[in-house]
């Protein structure tokens, strides 16, 4: 579990900042509307799998 803590987690955190400043970017430029929504799905199922992965790293290292 430490493997998880220590780099998984931190891996997909970076890719979730990565993916929302894509986002940003690219609705910023306004090039594609549907793009962007696209980017901000990805980072919300990232997020959603960044915490899941966090919270279950933090249950089995308390134990």
């Amino acid at each position: 579990m430490e493997i998880l803590l220590t780099y998984i987690v931190p891996l997909l955190m970076i890719a979730v900042l990565l993916v929302l400043c894509a986002g940003l970017w690219n609705m910023f430029k306004g090039t594609s509307p549907s793009r962007s929504q696209n980017l901000m799905r990805w980072r919300v199922g990232l997020q959603f799998v960044a915490i899941i992965l966090l919270m279950v790293g933090l249950y089995y290292s308390g134990q």
